[in-house]
């Protein structure tokens, strides 16, 4: 668990502009960061707790190591963040929206994803045990090295993503949308000898 310095309790950042601002080792209680918006803020070995970062658009920030407790990301957009490092628990995240950037080691396991939508985000290495990202998004993203063990990806959109280390026997992956080099990558991984002919 992040060690954090200071605590901010019961805040109202209703639409505030977090451009430019710096947060290291906070610990943010119930903080209300709705419409909030900005450019390059950055939160280091931050702790949130319930905070509510409803319909909050986010670009090029960083959210290093943070930890998120019971915080909702209802119709939150991350656009080239970096996340790596930081850890979610029970949030939720419907309609969420990530297009780009670094997820790499963020811990994501047993998250609901069912109506989120990833996007060109590096999720290397990244804790997705347990994912529920039933007729999710999960597109061109890299997951290198991440574990998906019990993820149902049921129909979940995973066009142009890296499946190299994914093993079918540990993932619900029916009626998933995926390209014709990701199936030959799938039926390798399921140990059957693939030919042309």
């Amino acid at each position: 668990m992040t060690t954090t310095t200071t605590t901010v309790r019961g805040e109202d950042w209703y639409a505030r502009d977090l451009s430019g601002q710096e947060f290291r080792q906070v610990e943010f209680v119930d903080l209300d960061l709705t419409e909030a918006s900005g450019v390059g803020a950055v939160f280091e070995e931050c702790v949130f707790r319930g905070a509510k970062l409803n319909a909050s658009v986010h670009t090029d920030a960083a959210f290093v190591s943070c930890t998120f407790s019971r915080c909702t990301f209802f119709d939150v957009r991350f656009e080239r963040c970096k996340l790596v490092g930081s850890r979610f628990v029970d949030c939720t995240w419907d309609i969420a929206k990530v297009e780009g950037g670094n997820w790499s080691f963020v811990s994501l396991a047993k998250a609901d994803l069912h109506s989120a939508s990833f996007t060109g985000v590096r999720l290397r290495e990244a804790d997705l045990t347990g994912v529920r990202a039933a007729g999710g998004t999960l597109r061109d993203c890299d997951l290198a090295g991440a574990w998906l063990d019990r993820a149902d990806l049921t129909g979940c959109d995973l066009r142009g993503s890296d499946l190299t280390g994914i093993d079918p026997s540990a993932v619900t992956l029916d009626r998933a949308i995926i390209t014709l080099p990701q199936a030959v990558t799938i039926v390798e991984a399921m140990g059957l000898d693939l030919r042309a002919d």
